[in-house]
């Protein structure tokens, strides 16, 4: 038997809070545990927080892509999280707040950890498919869309913050949304971050398939908070997919919340692609994903440092401001006012610490009691 080397920089056992590494048998044509041969799963595990990556998370997904590169007997990986509410909502915006903001040294530091992690993914020997179990938003949308499939329960949205919380979407999605989308629909989503359903995600081409995750009464039911019949709007176009607004947005809420939410679909959808990934040689197969990934590495190469070192810079201004009204900023008000901004702006002030202190929201005298 053939001796081999360890090709991992860190022992397999070595844990990173938040971070999961699990192997699971691959299974055959007729649902069989294979033996021998495995599936890695990578599962961010932070629910309480959305499953935002902190400074150690984002090693432990390094580090888990270079594992699973290496481990001979493991056909392919599945990047997921934990919960049922969110794949990753971005970074951690309670640490960015207390401690990056206003560190654009330290934030660099950090953006070199990241852009590594994003790196690991595009550069893993085996294709990764993207377990969407919620929320992909943000840098999670980003860190989604560097692996090669996407599979989505159908109660999960995408979406970028970037503009809205104080940064720019570049840690990929500046990179990578006009390669999936377009460059109309990428600019809409990175600059007016409003979301899309799972149904929009797949039209678009931004998902490979949607799975309901939805049980009402023991019947498996379609997203009630999305259109899922097809009719025409005020210009004519087919609208299909689209979040529902007003009362039937109210109805659909009402519905949701008296089912009960079910992923078992949406496992079993992933374990079928990888089953079609196992009956493929595995050289041609890993040719073939680097050969596709080399349209995002080319931009993703060709732009990931100048965007780290702005993205450091930022955390002196619009960052501080924007992270800390996030964190600090009261339930339901967590955005500076941006009127007010823009109009001091124009004025001629500077980005000062006074400055960046007085844009974040504070409850008001009196708010949240009772009359």
């Amino acid at each position: 038997m053939t001796e081999f080397k360890d090709h991992d920089l860190v022992p397999a056992s070595t844990t990173h809070a938040g971070v999961l590494y699990e192997r699971r048998p691959c299974k055959d044509r007729d649902g069989n545990d294979v033996e021998g041969l495995y599936t890695a799963w990578i599962i961010l595990d932070n629910p309480q927080q959305l499953n935002s990556y902190t400074t150690e998370m984002v090693k432990g997904v390094i580090l888990g892509f270079r594992r699973a590169s290496n481990e001979r007997d493991v056909v392919a990986v599945v990047f997921t999280a934990s919960g049922e509410r969110s794949f990753c909502t971005g970074g951690n915006t309670a640490e960015y707040a207390e401690y990056y903001s206003g560190s654009p040294d330290e934030y660099l530091a950090y953006m070199r950890l990241f852009n590594d992690m994003v790196t690991a993914i595009l550069h893993c020997d085996k294709p990764v498919v993207c377990r969407v179990n919620g929320m992909r938003i943000g840098g999670g949308q980003e860190i989604g869309m560097a692996c090669d499939y996407a599979v989505t329960s159908d109660l999960a949205v995408f979406g970028q913050a970037g503009p809205r919380h104080g940064s720019a979407p570049d840690g990929g999605s500046t990179d990578f949304l006009p390669l999936f989308v377009g460059a109309e629909r990428a600019m809409t989503s990175c600059t007016l971050c409003e979301t899309w359903t799972a149904y929009q995600a797949h039209q678009y081409g931004l998902v490979t398939e949607v799975v309901q995750a939805l049980k009402v009464d023991g019947e498996w039911v379609r997203n009630p908070m999305v259109v899922t019949d097809t009719w025409l709007d005020e210009s004519g176009q087919p609208v299909w997919g689209n979040a529902k607004t007003g009362a039937e947005l109210a109805e659909g809420k009402q519905l949701f919340r008296s089912g009960t939410v079910d992923l078992s679909r949406l496992d079993e959808a992933v374990d079928a692609l990888v089953t079609k990934l196992l009956y493929t040689f595995p050289g041609c197969t890993r040719k073939t994903i680097e050969s596709v990934r080399k349209h995002k590495l080319a931009w993703w190469d060709r732009n990931r440092e100048t965007n780290r070192s702005w993205l450091g810079l930022n955390m002196m201004n619009e960052a501080a401001a924007g992270f800390r009204a996030f964190h600090e900023g009261p339930r339901g008000n967590r955005e500076v006012d941006f009127i007010e901004m823009r109009r001091r702006l124009a004025a001629g002030e500077r980005w000062t610490p006074e400055f960046v202190e007085s844009l974040i929201p504070r409850e008001t005298a009196g708010a949240g009691q009772e009359a």
